[in-house]
C-alpha cells in the first residue's frame, strides 16, 4: 500500500499542499503521532468530493430528470398579502 506525504498528495490532487494543510479535518487520511499520510483510496475519496458536474450549459445532461422536470416546489403558491380580500373573508 502506498502512502503519500502532504507534498506527494498534494502533487497528485494538483492542489496546493496548504489547501491540503487547512481542510485536514474534512478530508480523509491516516495519522500516526503528528505524521499525516494518505492512501490511493484517501486521494480518489477526496477527488470525488469535490468533483462537480454541470447542470446548466452545454456540458449539461440533456436526457435527465433535473432538465425535464419542473422545480421540486413549483406547486406552491405564496401566501395572500395582509389585508387581502381573501383574508377579510375569513373574519
Amino acid at each position: 500500500m502506498t502512502r503519500y506525504t502532504y507534498p506527494e498528495a498534494a502533487a497528485e490532487l494538483r492542489v496546493e499542499e496548504r489547501w491540503l494543510r487547512r481542510r485536514i479535518k474534512l478530508l480523509p487520511h491516516s495519522k500516526k503521532g503528528r505524521t499525516v499520510t494518505f492512501t490511493a483510496a484517501d486521494l480518489e475519496r477526496i477527488d470525488a468530493m469535490h468533483h462537480h458536474e454541470p447542470t446548466t450549459g452545454p456540458l449539461a445532461p440533456l436526457s435527465g430528470t433535473q432538465a425535464s422536470s419542473t422545480h421540486p416546489l413549483a406547486h406552491l403558491k405564496p401566501i395572500p398579502r395582509r389585508g387581502s380580500p381573501r383574508q377579510q373573508n375569513r373574519a
